[in-house]
């Protein structure tokens, strides 16, 4: 630590007042950043992440008071791809830092694409719907199992919170921008996968076929509700499967974030035993 990187054209920012710094604090808010088109990403492993899967960083902040050297490859990388790189002091990096314990780096990044028709395919997919799914950090969570679970997208739905939020980010541990997401509604998605001839499969405690008896090697949506109030009616009718994950204690759900863990891993377990699998 306290390493100063051999990097070219590195703004050094001593002050918290820094308009650059202002800006930042601004991009907590989730309107600021949708009209900013941007997303703010903290820590060294989200990051390098991001940068890996292609997204775009526009600045990369550091602070040479915490950063590792080995660590500081990100900001030569990231600098000779065009990004403006700034050095901030301990004091002035916690002013802008999301974490209670940052390790001294934080970047803003291009926002990815969210659109529905943007999404691509393959011939067996396996989505997970996310509905009114409220915490980021339940959203987040599934982002991660989604990525170690091979799901080609994952799709939210009466969002609550936005994919950028910061803590979504850190849930996901940058795997929100390794699996293809977007934004929609029932009325639009609905319809978009009947379409495609992809099956919906819901999540709900009072469903009549154990999630391990239901086909998940054809194409196949999973849908997961709000933590508080599950499914909408609307989804409950629209789906083909009402699946349940069988309970055995006191209580009768699942955290959403674990539900839909199970179910992905049960699809990714069918697929794999299938012929016909993704």
């Amino acid at each position: 630590m306290g390493t100063e990187p051999t990097m070219d054209r590195v703004t050094a920012i001593s002050s918290g007042q820094n308009p650059r710094i202002k800006a930042l604090a601004k991009l907590r808010r989730g309107g600021e950043r949708r009209a900013s088109d941007v997303v703010v990403v903290e820590g060294h492993y989200e990051i390098s992440v991001a940068a890996e899967s292609g997204s775009d960083i526009v600045e990369l902040y550091y602070s040479p008071d915490v950063v590792a050297a080995e660590e500081l490859d990100l900001g030569r990388a990231a600098g000779a791809r065009g990004a403006r790189v700034f050095a901030l002091s301990a004091a002035v990096f916690k002013k802008i830092s999301y974490r209670q314990n940052p390790d001294g780096w934080l970047a803003v990044l291009r926002r990815f694409e969210t659109r529905l028709e943007a999404l691509t395919l393959p011939a067996c997919p396996l989505l997970v719907v996310c509905s009114a799914v409220e915490k980021p950090g339940n959203l987040g969570a599934i982002l991660r199992s989604a990525d170690a679970a091979g799901v080609d997208a994952v799709v939210s739905t009466e969002a609550v919170t936005d994919w950028g939020n910061p803590n979504v980010v850190r849930a996901s541990r940058g795997t929100v921008f390794t699996v293809p997401v977007a934004d929609s509604s029932a009325e639009v998605l609905v319809p978009w996968l009947r379409d495609r001839g992809i099956r919906l499969l819901a999540a709900a405690p009072h469903g009549d076929v154990p999630f391990t008896s239901a086909r998940m090697d054809a194409p196949v949506a999973i849908v997961v509700g709000s933590e508080q109030l599950g499914l909408s009616a609307d989804w409950l009718d629209a789906a083909d499967t009402l699946v349940t994950i069988p309970m055995v204690g006191r209580v009768n759900s699942l955290n959403v974030a674990t539900s839909a863990a199970l179910l992905m891993y049960e699809a990714r377990r069918q697929r794999e035993a299938s012929p016909a699998g993704g």
